[in-house]
């Protein structure tokens, strides 16, 4: 699969998602074998007035390319100087555009999913975003506002118009944000539509979800959300899929260990004593999910404020869990 110049061997990719995909999430997801991830999405408006807080989700470093810095908002202006600005900055590989967030707050404002329901506004905004920059420019999509708006097909066919390298697709509208299953037979549809390459999003959390998903839809490739979540070795663990039809086995106590150690220390170099720790709080039950004691381990992990409290809960988590 290939996005502008940048071409993947093994297209499994970490989706966009707020609070998590962080450098250090990016950095970890990265050495466990994936070969594309994405920034949390990134306010164009506040790009554009050089918001502190913002232009920090900006900042990348070599361990995590490449890397697509993804984009929200409505206005094409602000789309534009935005995408000029990131461009300026070197910090990505591409430029990701969302209009599949379902979140309130976003489509309140007319931005994310939002845009799906002005495909002439939409098409104008990513044509404008493609203009201002050398980059790929790509977008994430939904199915559709609701069941009775699925209208992702003409969203793909107006961003391949307007110039987009790739088409990413949610097989869920917005209505439904994540519940039930995706709709993979829509990403079908939007597969058959464009020439550009289309990823598949939505429902895929092992090995037989991998081989179905792609089955079903043709996709060049897939994104991985939520099931990424604690499990960076689901990359790991598709990458050997796809190379030997193996499954690999599931991380050790052992391992769990080792890998919210490596993610609270990064927390801590990149956002401090106070913030890091409390941000890995809900890091370390998504890693230990489903082990023995599980609500013993979240009850601390919740009251974990410093590297020195993570010590002791993951010593005591070695001495009385086994797998």
């Amino acid at each position: 699969m290939q996005i502008g110049g940048i071409k993947f061997q093994f297209p499994v990719f970490l989706a966009p998602m707020a609070g998590v995909t962080d450098r250090a999430y990016r950095i970890i997801a990265h050495d466990m074998g994936c070969e594309l991830v994405y920034s949390e999405m990134v306010s164009a408006k506040a790009i554009n007035f050089r918001n502190d807080k913002t232009l920090n989700m900006l900042e990348t470093i070599p361990e995590e390319r490449p890397i697509a810095i993804q984009l929200f908002g409505s206005n094409p202006d602000d789309v534009s100087k935005a995408g000029e600005y990131v461009t300026k900055l070197g910090v990505a590989d591409i430029i990701d555009f969302n209009m599949g967030c379902p979140a309130p707050k976003v489509v309140k404002n007319g931005d994310g999913s939002a845009l799906m329901c002005n495909p002439d506004k939409a098409e104008r905004v990513l044509s404008a975003l493609v203009k201002s920059t050398d980059l790929p420019v790509t977008v994430k999509i939904r199915s559709g506002w609701d069941r009775d708006h699925v209208n992702a097909v003409d969203i793909a066919v107006r961003a391949e118009r307007a110039g987009v390298a790739a088409v990413t697709v949610h097989g869920r509208t917005r209505e439904q944000f994540y519940r039930d299953h995706a709709d993979w037979n829509i990403i079908r549809d939007v597969k058959d539509a464009v020439s550009v390459p289309v990823i598949a999003n939505g429902d895929v959390r092992t090995e037989k979800d991998l081989s179905e998903i792609l089955r079903v839809t043709g996709a060049d490739g897939v994104m991985i959300g939520r099931a990424a979540q604690g499990n960076p070795w689901i990359f790991r663990e598709m990458k050997s899929f796809l190379m030997s039809g193996k499954i690999m086995p599931k991380p050790s106590v052992e391992e769990r260990c080792n890998i919210i150690m490596e993610h609270l220390d990064m927390l801590l170099t990149y956002k401090g004593s106070y913030i890091g720790p409390r941000e890995m709080r809900k890091h370390a039950t998504w890693y230990t999910r489903g082990i023995y004691h599980g609500a013993k381990l979240r009850e601390k992990f919740n009251k974990a404020e410093s590297r020195e409290d993570f010590v002791s809960i993951l010593k005591w988590m070695l001495e009385n869990i086994r797998q």
